[in-house]
């Protein structure tokens, strides 16, 4: 396969067999270019998450400092553009150029995926947040990231209003699921899957479960048990960096077994199942009754 050949298929999440001899999240992605990265989120990365003390002034700057950073890449063709990294992390709206970015997000009344979803969207943004400091110097979120939209996405079919009103004036929320255990599985998916498989991460919310469907199998030489002994081997060594620098992730990369399984365990007193296949990772979160017994 020649090399601009190999670009295209990334570009296009074609899973073609092929060994990659590089990172395939510093591989370019076709027809992106510094203007299709929001440079807000980009300098508040650089000065205020990794207090870089020297921000490009200039597009040139720019483009040099990115690719050093692995965010950009030569394309071979004479181009620099877009890694899938850097696109994932702080691209305007990435499944313009990488359709299989983003989050599909569903929820149904009954326990499989019946012909009418109460919901089904696709959720299209950069991984991170973007935030500025107030001029009291507190961090503000100003535009939603991938992971905050999903939160406002999924919380109604999640929790569940009191009928009641407490003497605060407002109606106590219960939650189905421990918020963070629904949180670590998602960012996981988020920044261990296969980007050259062009179908979508799919978080679903049925009557008795939440699943999380990661694409691709599982990393190098790693499986379920390992996995669940906290064993660490990222697919995606740069953007799981960034999401540590946000904090989005467990510093130590261990969420599975220091959050997942315990919160569940504790909270809903049910075990996480893991169904890895050749396709795809598959993590299921049992839900919980009101009186806090399972369905």
């Amino acid at each position: 396969m020649l090399k601009a050949e190999l670009f295209e298929v990334v570009a296009n999440g074609e899973n073609s067999g092929v060994e990659f001899k590089r990172d395939v999240e510093v591989l370019p992605v076709a027809g992106t270019s510094l203007a299709t990265l929001d440079k807000s989120r980009l300098s508040y990365y650089l000065q205020d998450i990794i207090k870089d003390p020297e921000i490009p002034q200039t597009d040139g700057e720019w483009i040099e400092r990115l690719l050093g950073l692995g965010l950009m890449a030569d394309d071979g063709m004479g181009n620099r553009v877009c890694s899938i990294a850097g696109l994932l992390c702080f691209g305007i709206k990435p499944r313009r150029f990488l359709p299989q970015a983003g989050l599909r997000v569903m929820a149904f009344q009954g326990n499989d995926k019946e012909y009418q979803a109460l919901l089904d969207v696709v959720l299209d943004a950069p991984l991170v947040g973007r935030w500025q400091r107030s001029a009291s110097g507190r961090k503000e979120l100003i535009d939603e990231g991938l992971i905050e939209k999903f939160s406002s996405q999924i919380e109604p079919f999640i929790t569940q209003e009191a009928s009641v009103i407490d003497k605060n004036m407002r109606r106590e929320k219960s939650w189905y699921y421990p918020w963070e255990a629904i949180r670590e599985t998602v960012i996981n998916a988020l920044a261990h899957r296969d980007w050259t498989r062009s179908v979508d991460i799919e978080v679903t919310n049925y009557s008795d479960r939440l699943e999380v469907i990661s694409p691709g199998k599982l990393q190098n030489s790693m499986t379920v048990s390992k996995m669940v002994a906290g064993q660490r081997s990222p697919r995606n060594t740069l953007i799981m960096e960034i999401l540590r620098d946000y904090g989005y992730v467990d510093a130590r990369g261990m969420g599975v077994r220091t959050k997942v399984i315990p919160l569940m365990r504790n909270i809903n007193q049910a075990e996480p199942v893991f169904e890895a296949t050749e396709d795809y990772l598959k993590t299921i979160l049992y839900r919980k009754r009101a009186d806090g017994s399972l369905l």
